[in-house]
């Protein structure tokens, strides 16, 4: 089994943080650049991943009152990963993403996924600003 786990500080409220990050609609917006969710059923999930065109089954929680997102592989039981976001004070907050692979076939090596999680939380970071300087958006 490996496990990954990266944090990025926001400057923004936790609340604000776990809105973005768990819309479903928006999703694409900060996963990795290759994946990409059609919601389905929830907490049923599609997830397609480009480089090899491969739809899997997979599952998405979404705990609100624990500002946490929880998903992994559905019947594979090859993956999974969850999102905490946590309140630091002055208006802030740290994010915190964590990946398990459990077979050895999956999982895409050190390097690779900490530059999808780095990207990921940077895209993160992005979407967030973009809502906080525009709650409109």
């Amino acid at each position: 089994m490996a496990e990954y786990e990266r944090s990025r500080t926001m400057p923004a409220q936790p609340e604000h943080v776990f809105d973005q990050a768990a819309n479903v609609a928006q999703l694409d917006a900060w996963l990795p650049e290759r994946l990409h969710v059609d919601a389905g059923d929830p907490p049923a999930v599609t997830v397609h991943e480009d480089g090899t065109g491969q739809d899997t089954p997979a599952l998405l929680r979404s705990q609100p009152d624990q500002m946490r997102l929880e998903w992994g592989t559905r019947g594979l039981g090859s993956y999974t990963g969850w999102l905490q976001v946590a309140g630091i004070g002055s208006g802030a907050s740290e994010v915190t993403v964590h990946l398990s692979f459990f077979a050895g076939g999956h999982d895409p090596g050190e390097q690779a996924v900490y530059e999808a999680l780095d990207g990921s939380l940077q895209r993160l970071e992005e979407q967030v600003r973009m809502r906080v300087d525009n709650p409109a958006g």
